[in-house]
């Protein structure tokens, strides 16, 4: 559910407000499966783990390897971006931050 709302943003909205909740989403989408593969770990160390890949994914971006690769292969684009932009910095952070929140409010009922 959230790839495909990650997607209809992504493809719908025009402007910053949508690239933000855009790249929250794609945080969240890593924190889901970060969390799925290491079960038994608190939210917190999963959330460390979202916001390292998804930095790092982001400064791969200054390579200019993945704008390179999106040429030969478009889905590319999706996974990796293109270009770097500090802003999806803070929207990661943020989406990270508050799938891990609902992680931790929903084990607690």
């Amino acid at each position: 559910m959230i790839l495909v709302t990650g997607l209809v943003v992504h493809f719908v909205t025009v402007g910053v407000v949508g690239d933000f909740v855009a790249d929250a989403l794609y945080a969240v989408m890593v924190y889901l499966m970060l969390s799925f593969v290491f079960v038994r770990r608190p939210s917190w160390q999963v959330a460390i783990v979202a916001i390292v890949v998804c930095v790092g994914i982001e400064l791969f971006q200054l390579s200019g390897v993945p704008a390179d690769l999106a040429e030969v292969f478009p889905p590319a684009r999706l996974v990796l971006g293109t270009t770097f932009t500090p802003v999806d910095l803070v929207a990661y952070v943020f989406g990270v931050v508050v799938a891990a929140a609902v992680n931790t409010w929903r084990r607690l009922d």
